[in-house]
């Protein structure tokens, strides 16, 4: 469903869908009793300016009956965001594909208290391309290689490599080294996440994720005399924080990781401490030139400096 309002300093128009009755005389009167609270003035005005409208490009004014359309769009007001202290790097730009180094702590899309502060609004913004989307997603505390699509026409193409498991990615991860293990290791399980909690789960059943785990190099942490290992991860599936699950499964945690495998209290983020797990390489034939490509980060572990 094609939005009538373009995209706007990078943000898309929201989507609201209308009940097909109530005592509200009029659409407005119905998203004044849902959000007046907010900003009440605000959603008079948006009305007011022609800002709100239907699917086929209607403007939907105060008067406009609340049943005679389906969904409206309209532009929300935003706050202004602090902007984050960090940058991401383009490494690739075609007609086609924008491949970026997206850094720790900014995410891939906006939500909650992130909007022009996400990776997609950046770059929107930054490179006049309103109709830039993700063709994956990377969690807000990882850092790495990160694909979007510029071209809706070829966008599903690409979209489907991904579907079809057709891409190799690797990860590098820092977490302490266990001497009992042997590597190469394959942990298989059954992972779950819900809307309504936070963290990932992993439950009885039949596996539905899967990561072969290399430890690439070791180190001694002067601070802790803890042994700190190197590992290149190969994910066989993609479930939401599977790689963080199953390293903290093996009893060897993702350093600085917030979540597991205990889950810390909410605070700031940590600009000195993020999340030491990189996305690496991303590789797939292209499916427009039957060509390969692979794009490789040029960002580093901070507990692993100057490793490749």
């Amino acid at each position: 469903m094609k939005s009538p309002l373009p995209v706007r300093n990078g943000v898309n128009a929201t989507r609201m869908r209308m009940p097909d009755e109530g005592p509200w005389a009029t659409a407005m009167e119905y998203v004044l009793e849902k959000f007046g609270h907010v900003d009440p003035a605000g959603i008079v005005d948006r009305f007011e300016r022609g800002e709100v409208k239907a699917l086929g490009g209607e403007i939907v004014t105060p008067t406009t009956p609340l049943s005679e359309h389906l969904f409206i769009w309209y532009y929300r007001e935003l706050p202004v965001e602090k902007r984050l202290p960090v940058e991401l790097s383009i490494l690739h730009q075609d007609e086609n594909l924008v491949v970026v180094d997206k850094p720790h702590f900014l995410p891939t899309t906006p939500g909650g208290m992130y909007v022009q502060e996400s990776a997609l609004v950046r770059l929107r913004v930054l490179l006049d391309l309103p109709d830039l989307i993700p063709i994956h997603r990377l969690d807000r505390m990882t850092a790495g290689v990160l694909l979007f699509s510029a071209n809706p026409e070829t966008r599903g193409k690409y979209q489907l490599l991904f579907e079809k498991r057709r891409i190799e990615k690797t990860y590098r991860a820092v977490a302490p080294v266990r001497e009992d293990v042997e590597f190469p290791l394959v942990v298989r399980s059954r992972m779950t996440k819900s809307r309504t909690y936070l963290l990932a789960e992993e439950i009885e059943g039949e596996p539905n994720a899967e990561t072969r785990i290399e430890l690439m190099d070791t180190r001694v942490d002067e601070a802790s005399g803890e042994t700190l290992g190197l590992y290149d991860l190969q994910p066989h599936t993609g479930k939401t924080h599977q790689l963080r699950v199953h390293l903290a499964s093996q009893g060897m945690g993702i350093l600085n990781d917030p979540f597991y495998p205990v889950l810390h209290e909410q605070a700031p983020d940590d600009y000195t401490k993020p999340l030491q797990l990189l996305a690496h390489s991303i590789s797939f034939k292209d499916p427009l030139t039957g060509g390969q490509r692979s794009y490789f980060s040029e960002l580093e572990l901070a507990a692993f400096p100057n490793h490749s």
